[in-house]
């Protein structure tokens, strides 16, 4: 029997008993006697959806401090990619091990993420036991042999963990990335089933070098090669108008927004307000270690709404639960993942929180405490898909 009984734990606003059976929640308001295999004991602690991270590059936590305090295109060319030249296989397994390590003791659950030697940072998911969407990623800079490569192991690899690990098509961005690989990347997508996952509208250089070769800007040129669907998953989408917008919430595709690596690296501010109503679907990642400095997703959901709230100068934009749900349930949502919310028969993911911290007291609103007042050091407990991956901020299965 693989149940797990969480005890004395605060959801919903009383103290409630949570049994998980196996990989789901089973009753969420269980007897104090119920029988479990394991039992927490959730006493001066609160039981919340954990993070799910739709943007980030695992392995650049070996450029976390590397190159700070510089513009997005100096950084990239003569900072990042002359670095990344360098990484081995070995220094990606490593990069990602120290990432999956900070992520599960932030809280967070899932990430999508986008890099190199995918096999790597697949080996550590799999042994940590998190969800990831890992992407393949495309360039023009690679050779036709790497290309057929990664088209090969999208068509053949198996996910090992039974349903936690799954691939992306990963195309970087317009600029590094030609017309016809986006559209080839976008048809290997669809006709795998699998998300497209792309840097879009990240700067206004990005912008302006869009108009000049190609007469338009980013979304509308992407919408014009066919690109934009469903199962896009558009990352940063700072530089948008309202007709982009409209186009991208037409075409159903999700925003990944990264206020923290925005503001870091200057690149602007994500206009959230229009988006949110012209209906796009908004998650939250944190972008790489490299421009961010950290996996923070409880930092991105602060930063993302006092950000709206700054920019839109109205208190009353994106509020602490719209940016937890950004950070949780709109995440798992958008890569199909039966999760990022506390309910019977939904996917076991959860973390436990510590209400004696001095930062969570007095006890108001926990969502208003989680948000805007907490830090990542009071995540006690993180479970994922019915195990245990952290308990008393330690490593059990590791």
């Amino acid at each position: 029997m693989d149940d797990i009984l969480i005890k004395n734990v605060l959801l919903f606003g009383k103290k409630s008993n949570v049994l998980i059976r196996g990989k789901r929640f089973g009753n969420i308001d269980a007897p104090s006697d119920a029988q479990a295999r394991q039992v927490i004991d959730g006493e001066g602690m609160a039981m919340l959806p954990p993070f799910y991270n739709t943007h980030t590059h695992a392995a650049m936590t070996l450029l976390r401090g590397y190159a700070d305090d510089m513009p997005l295109h100096q950084w990239l060319t003569e900072y990042v990619w002359p670095f990344e030249q360098k990484m081995t296989a070995a220094d990606i397994r490593e990069g990602s091990r120290l990432a999956v390590r900070e992520m599960i003791k932030m809280g967070t659950v899932f990430f999508s993420d986008m890099y190199f030697d995918v096999e790597e940072t697949i080996d550590i998911v799999q042994e940590f036991g998190m969800r990831a969407a890992i992407g393949m990623t495309f360039m023009e800079t690679h050779s036709k042999a790497q290309q057929a490569g990664k088209i090969d192991f999208l068509k053949h690899w198996v996910d090992p963990t039974g349903g936690r690990i799954t691939l992306t098509v990963a195309p970087h961005a317009i600029y590094t990335v030609g017309p016809d690989m986006l559209q080839f990347c976008s048809r290997t997508a669809r006709e795998l089933g699998l998300k497209l996952h792309i840097h879009v509208s990240e700067t206004l250089k990005e912008v302006e070098d869009c108009q000049r070769e190609h007469g338009t800007t980013p979304v509308r040129y992407l919408d014009k090669l066919g690109v934009l669907g469903p199962e896009v998953v558009a990352a940063h989408c700072v530089h948008i108008d309202a007709e982009e917008t409209d186009i991208l919430a037409a075409r159903g595709v999700t925003l990944s927004h990264c206020p923290c690596s925005n503001q870091k690296l200057a690149s602007g501010i994500f206009p959230y307000k229009m988006a949110r109503e012209a209906g796009c679907r908004i998650t939250l990642g944190t972008d790489g270690v490299s421009s961010n400095n950290n996996l923070d997703m409880r930092e991105e959901m602060k930063f993302a709404a006092l950000i709206a709230k700054g920019a839109s100068r109205d208190p009353l934009t994106l509020p602490a639960h719209e940016a937890l749900e950004m950070a949780t349930r709109n995440g798992a949502e958008a890569f199909g993942i039966d999760a990022g919310v506390i309910a019977e028969g939904k996917l076991a993911d959860a973390i436990l929180v510590r209400l004696d911290d001095e930062c969570m007291q007095p006890l108001h609103h926990l969502v208003s405490n989680w948000v805007y007042a907490a830090n990542s050091s009071i995540v006690d407990t993180v479970i994922c898909d019915g195990r245990i991956l952290m308990q008393n901020r330690q490593f059990p299965h590791s």
